[in-house]
């Protein structure tokens, strides 16, 4: 364990290796941009620390409303350093959204661009904050006389502790409206080089970052991760796959985290136009299923290794991951084992108590990289912590007698039809490794029969066409005649979240719509 800051761990990387290349700003048109060695970052942030601390008291919030850019990382390690608390904002937000996490945070600045993939962020922010007399000032990330503009005299900064608040992060909304999670500096730093190491990051590794940074694995494992590492980290503005397959081309790029449905995107630009990938090493995968036909095809297409990961923002995000030195049982069908220093336990949900080896009950943590707790949430926070320290996570699983542990479902996503549980992610996992079936999403809607019964949503591959029948016959090869989806769906595209997880809870709600009447497979 380290006592370093989100702040520190920059500072401490350009006393070491001030000329290394820390940082270089990838375009979305995948052209390259600026480029930032460690000390000119560190140097930069400590000239927007000492503006921040004439305009801001330590611990007030500033929110941050933008795609990856090298200011989201200045910001991040400024706010730090000046002791202010990060609040991070998806940058597909509408007003509404935006208005709710800046009222709920208690934000008292905002920080931006002026639009996002069409989006109008500047003109949503006027309109939002005319009515949030709480924020005193919107800025603009590209203007740098405003960002860095100094409010009178630098003051002393205080001393910032490792367990103070670092930022809030919102939950992905896979689930419905998010709340805030408070996380530490020392949640943040731990848990990034601790998954980074075990990813297998060296010592000026190139790190390409595709992940969104409001999302603690692009602003957390991505960033701080690669700084404490010594990494030389390639910042994508936004995800576009033949954008990222050049860049691992032409940077040389030797790690990538991405989550699956980002992978099968690259893997399908990669086919239309190959990319030399041999400096590609390793992938880190996680936020969804990640199935074990992906990880051959990648393997395959890329010729790199693969670890999974899971965890959730609320653990800052990293709980179990798997090594590429474990064996191909243990990487394609685990999540890993713990990370250091994070006790796990799987708990019958019903009782709370730890329940047998290889038994199926609710994955819990206790450790540093837990939450302080959900913002203003007490209730919502002795929820998700119980009284001995143990945050829920609310997905269930089983843990063999070494430690490693297996994803089952979502405890609110599990259905039961007829009085039997069936979980989603076993249906996935039979259905994903159909030839003619890109991504797949399983979920229970009511019925007056069985309670439940189950729905599968599908996006083929292209120029294929699927047959109910071939379906059945799929998933009734590996699995009982009762998990066999009693309807079929075929969709263009699925309902993501801004980190890329597919909202499951927005697919239940449009099926009981009827939004998906037209495109059910008969």
């Amino acid at each position: 364990m380290c006592d370093s800051t989100v702040g520190g761990v920059l500072i401490e990387a350009a006393a070491e290796a001030p000329d290394a290349e820390a940082l270089v700003e990838a375009r979305t048109d995948g052209s390259i941009g600026r480029r930032f060695t460690y000390s000119q970052l560190a140097s930069e942030a400590e000239r927007l620390a000492d503006s921040l601390a004439t305009r801001y008291a330590p611990g007030e919030r500033i929110a941050i409303w933008s795609p990856n850019t090298p200011e989201w990382a200045l910001l991040e390690f400024a706010a730090a350093l000046a002791g202010l608390v990060l609040v991070t904002v998806n940058p597909a937000y509408q007003a509404k959204e935006l208005a709710y996490v800046l009222h709920q945070s208690r934000s008292a600045g905002l920080f931006l661009v002026r639009e996002c993939r069409g989006n109008p962020m500047a003109e949503i922010a006027r309109e939002v904050c005319s009515d949030l007399p709480q924020i005193r000032e919107v800025i603009d990330l590209d203007d740098h006389a405003a960002l860095f503009a100094m409010d009178g005299p630098a003051p002393v900064r205080r001393e910032v502790h490792p367990d103070d608040p670092a930022q809030v992060q919102y939950t992905s909304g896979t689930t419905g409206f998010p709340k805030g999670a408070v996380l530490s500096h020392r949640s943040l730093t731990n848990n990034a080089r601790f998954s980074m190491s075990r990813m297998g990051a060296q010592r000026g590794d190139t790190y390409l970052n595709v992940m969104p940074m409001f999302h603690t694995v692009g602003c957390s494992i991505g960033l701080l991760g690669s700084v404490q590492l010594r990494c030389r980290l390639v910042m994508a503005r936004l995800f576009e796959p033949v954008s990222v397959m050049a860049l691992i081309e032409t940077e040389r790029v030797a790690l990538v985290i991405a989550v699956p449905t980002m992978l099968i995107a690259m893997l399908e630009a990669h086919a239309r136009q190959p990319r030399d990938t041999h400096s590609l090493r390793m992938v880190m995968s996680g936020g969804a299923m990640v199935p074990p036909e992906l990880i051959t095809r990648l393997q395959e297409a890329f010729g790199c290794q693969f670890t999974i990961i899971f965890g959730q923002t609320e653990t800052s995000p990293v709980l179990t991951q798997t090594r590429a030195s474990d064996g191909w049982t243990e990487r394609v069908e685990t999540i890993g084992q713990a990370i250091p220093n994070t006790e796990l336990s799987i708990r019958d949900s019903g009782n709370n108590q730890v329940a047998a080896i290889g038994a199926i009950g609710e994955i819990c943590a206790r450790g540093y990289c837990n939450m302080l707790g959900y913002n203003d949430n007490p209730d919502a926070t002795a929820r998700a912590i119980d009284a001995d320290g143990w945050l829920h996570t609310g997905d269930l699983g089983t843990m063999d007698a070494r430690g490693y542990v297996r994803i089952t479902g979502r405890l609110k996503d599990m259905i039961i039809r007829g009085g039997e549980n069936m979980f989603p992610a076993e249906i996935e996992n039979a259905l994903i490794t159909h030839p003619d079936i890109a991504e797949v999403a399983v979920v229970g809607v009511p019925d007056p029969r069985w309670g439940e019964i189950v729905i599968a949503f599908l996006r083929p591959r292209a120029a294929t066409q699927l047959l109910v029948a071939d379906l059945v016959r799929h998933v009734r090869r590996d699995l009982a005649a009762p998990k066999t989806p009693a309807h079929w769906i075929v969709l263009d595209a699925f309902p993501l979240t801004g980190s890329g997880k597919i909202q499951k809870f927005v697919l239940r709600d449009r099926y009981l719509a009827g939004d998906y009447s037209g495109q059910v497979l008969r």
